[in-house]
């Protein structure tokens, strides 16, 4: 599975943006899928992931209310809606798959993609 990201970019703090994460290769629908995210300086960090019938998904305390994922297996996407961001969430947001995982680490996670920056200025 190949992971191509898209929609990061600069936004004011408060504002919203919406990531975007399209697989390739079959079975994109049997996979979990998630993403992650790395400020300068730290690890890399769980945000949160969805089963591959959507009706599981799991959050980050620090982004539980803000953040929403979603997926359409019929476009091979999946989004992270974002909202009410903070200076805290400026970071490279990759997107991850795997066939079994719905844990928090990251070592859980077979596929990544190259990661898109997200910055919110204050």
């Amino acid at each position: 599975v190949q992971l191509v990201e898209s929609g990061g970019g600069l936004v004011q703090a408060g504002g919203s943006l919406r990531l975007s994460c399209t697989g390739s290769g079959r079975s994109f629908s049997s996979y979990v899928m998630g993403w992650f995210r790395q400020a300068p300086g730290k690890e890399r960090e769980f945000v949160a992931n969805i089963n591959w019938k959507a009706d599981a998904m799991y959050y980050a305390d620090s982004v539980k209310g803000r953040f929403t994922i979603s997926r359409d297996n019929t476009k091979n996407t999946v989004y992270l809606q974002m909202q009410n961001l903070e200076p805290e969430d400026t970071a490279v947001y990759f997107c991850v798959a795997d066939l079994w995982a719905m844990g928090v680490g990251p070592n859980e996670y077979d596929y990544w993609g190259q990661g898109t920056q997200v910055t919110v200025s204050s």
